[in-house]
Formats: structure tokens, sequence, C-alpha cells
């Protein structure tokens, strides 16, 4: 399965490379957008989720690491519960 790296800056301007084991990110992010936290939240759920279960229908178990980025950018996300109208920006993809 090709895997990727989508780069992303939190709303504190804090950057971070995240992982995905699956192409499908670029079905669900845009290069360039700035999504309300929620919004990117939902988004990588369902992508990572996708990516995961595709490890899971190609060799017999999920994807832990894709399980871990999704863990990983929600509990980043709790920092920001308190921002107001909070975005995350998709910076690049990395392929």
């Amino acid at each position: 399965m090709p895997e990727m790296r989508f780069h992303i800056r939190w709303p504190d301007g804090r950057a971070e490379a995240c992982y995905s084991p699956s192409l499908v990110i670029k079905e669900h992010l845009d290069v360039g957008a700035s999504y309300p936290l929620v919004d990117f939240l939902a988004r990588s759920r369902t992508a990572l989720t996708i990516a995961s279960d595709r490890v899971e229908a190609k060799y017999g178990f999920p994807c832990s690491r894709a399980l871990g980025q999704l863990a990983r950018i929600e509990a980043a996300a709790r920092a920001f519960s308190d921002t107001p109208n909070p975005c995350v920006h998709v910076d690049a993809f990395e392929e």
C-alpha cells in the first residue's frame, strides 16, 4: 500500500507531519485548505479509519500506525477546546 504523510499546522501555528498508510487522505483533505477543528477531526477520523480498514482487508489486521496517528491527532486537538474558532491548515502531502 502506498503510505504517505500529510503536513498540517495546528491553530497555534505548530507544524506536524502525520502518517497515513494509504493515499485516501487526499480524498478528505486538500492542500492549502484550512478546516475548522471539528471538521478536520471528522475528516481525519474518516480517512484514517478507511486506511486502517484497507490494511485489514489486505493483511488481516488493522493498521496500528493509522489508529495511533488518529489518537495523536485527537489528543492534540483537545488542547484547543477553549480556543475560539480553531482551524487546522493542511500544508502539504508527501508521498
